[in-house]
């Protein structure tokens, strides 16, 4: 996963919006019966760049969304956004969870299927294209789809590492 330390956001608490992806039901047997528990997949994001992803396991359901918040917030990542979708094409990979987000014009929406779509509209991005390949575990899917979004590169980066102007940039 392309998680650079440089990368990572802190946590000052802002308006950080939850949204839960997944919740799993898993049983273990026992000699007494049955044993339920729960784990949670939630995303958090700002609406302005800001992402992150957690897993909280517990016997409790609201536990279990507590703990994969907690552990969201640990993980943040800043997204370069520009006019409302992402700087260009990327793709990413996690596990056999394989993704790629493409930029779209304005007035498109966010075109995604489920977990992806959660972690895009955490983030902010308005306009997008995606399509999700290889596995559709929720798990692979967000880590993969957030890995996109870390190797992203605005383009004023792009700009000043080739030493050129911004409207140099989008000549052509």
């Amino acid at each position: 996963m392309a998680k650079r330390s440089q990368d990572r956001v802190k946590p000052a608490e802002s308006e950080l919006k939850e949204k839960l992806v997944n919740l799993n039901r898993v049983a273990k047997v026992t000699k007494g019966g049955r044993t339920f528990s729960f784990a949670a997949i939630v995303v958090v994001g700002d609406g302005k760049g800001r992402i992150g992803h957690g897993l909280g396991k517990a016997r409790d359901v609201s536990e279990s969304i507590q703990k994969a918040v907690d552990d969201a917030k640990k993980n943040l990542i800043q997204v370069p956004i520009y006019k409302g979708t992402i700087p260009h094409a990327q793709k990413g990979k996690f596990g056999a969870g394989k993704v790629f987000i493409k930029p779209a014009a304005d007035g498109t929406g966010v075109i995604a299927g489920g977990a992806m779509r959660a972690v895009l509209e955490s983030a902010g991005v308005q306009n997008v294209l995606a399509k999700s390949m290889g596995s559709s575990n929720p798990h692979n899917v967000v880590k993969a789809t957030i890995d996109a979004l870390a190797r992203l590169r605005s383009p004023m980066a792009v700009a000043k590492g080739r030493g050129i102007s911004m409207e140099k940039l989008f000549e052509g």
